[in-house]
């Protein structure tokens, strides 16, 4: 029998069915943009379940036909951000938090990746132990377009990924599909899109493990995977400027579509994504990386490329943002320094 019951917040919805706990992101008219509230909503219930005999699997999964999730409410963040932004720091705060307890969760959390699946919603999803993706899947970081650095983790997944493969979508902040997705390192199961109510039924009843492992289907070829040989020539190395250089002279129209991409974001956040990326590859654990991404957030806060980036994008919505600087070359070596200095005590403080 199913029990339903609400967390306080009307935007996540809890269910209770057999051994299943049932997560569901609800405001589809936002393709289920993540607020604070939601977020402090998803943690308490992770936590009651914890100790819970009752549940032995956790699924995540977003309302509406859109997409899991499409981030954070970015909007709520833009004008946060410019009367101090201290709502903000707490946001990604409890977010990042969030995002290392679903990757340390003691129990099965199967996260439905269907749809649209964006930065916040990549940290929500990505982290957890059984990971779906399907047909309709559309995966990104979208970050570098609103003068942002990728966060929530996606610079572990991310330098983690084959090759140059994470760079490239870090840089572009392009979507991959599904398939792209499981080849990248952020999804293990790909299930036909129609499957997915069976497959929550089932798993009220049944181990995780067992279900996905039903319903899983061989996922087809990742485009992606597909071009690595310009890709992982081209995305070598430190410098963005090189990058852009070289995937202009590789003469293929993924690569011309790629420098294309490249060019029309912020180059601040291009910048310092590809010195996270790397900063990232090195680091020993998913903590030690979000503690990185926590610094770099909040300095990002007072980049003006933050602010005209949402405001480009998703407040005039004119597609048409003024960077400062506007080029890659003149990003200041000191801006990209202070965006990994310590915060001194106001550090996320997470322990790998």
């Amino acid at each position: 029998m199913a029990n339903n019951s609400r967390t306080g917040n009307e935007d996540v919805l809890v269910t209770r069915t057999g051994g299943l706990g049932h997560l569901v992101l609800n405001r589809p008219r936002t393709m289920n943009a993540l607020t604070h509230g939601m977020i402090a909503a998803v943690a308490a219930t992770l936590d009651d379940w914890e100790n819970d005999d009752g549940v032995t699997t956790v699924a995540i999964s977003g309302a509406g036909e859109r997409g899991l999730c499409a981030g954070g409410d970015i909007v709520e963040i833009y004008h946060d951000a410019r009367t101090g932004g201290s709502a903000s720091t707490a946001f990604w705060r409890d977010e990042y938090l969030l995002n290392a307890r679903i990757a340390r969760y003691p129990k099965p959390v199967v996260t439905l990746m269907d749809g649209v699946v964006l930065g916040g919603g990549v940290g929500i999803s990505a982290h957890a132990s059984v990971r779906v993706v399907t047909e309709r899947s559309r995966v990104g970081m979208p970050e570098t377009g609103i003068g942002f650095v990728p966060d929530v983790g996606g610079t572990f997944l991310l330098s983690r990924a084959p090759g140059e493969l994470g760079t490239h979508a870090a840089l572009t902040a392009a979507m991959v599909t599904g398939a792209d997705a499981i080849a990248m390192g952020l999804a293990d199961h790909y299930v036909d899109s129609a499957q997915l109510p069976a497959l929550v039924g089932e798993l009220a009843e049944r181990p995780a493990a067992a279900v996905v492992g039903r319903y899983g289907q061989t996922a087809p070829p990742s485009p992606l995977a597909g071009q690595r040989d310009w890709i992982d020539a081209a995305y070598a190395g430190d410098d963005a400027t090189a990058i852009l250089a070289r995937l202009r002279a590789v003469g293929t129209p993924e690569a011309d579509a790629a420098a294309r991409a490249i060019a029309g974001k912020s180059p601040t956040a291009v910048t310092v994504t590809l010195a996270a990326l790397r900063r990232a590859a090195v680091l020993g654990s998913l903590e030690d990386v979000l503690n990185q991404e926590y610094r770099v957030s909040v300095r990002a806060l007072r980049w003006p490329d933050f602010a005209e980036g949402i405001r480009a994008q998703l407040v005039d919505k004119d597609r048409a943002p003024v960077w400062a600087p506007a080029a890659l070359a003149d990003v200041p070596a000191a801006r990209v320094t202070e965006s990994f200095a310590p915060l001194g005590d106001g550090e996320l403080g997470l322990q790998g």
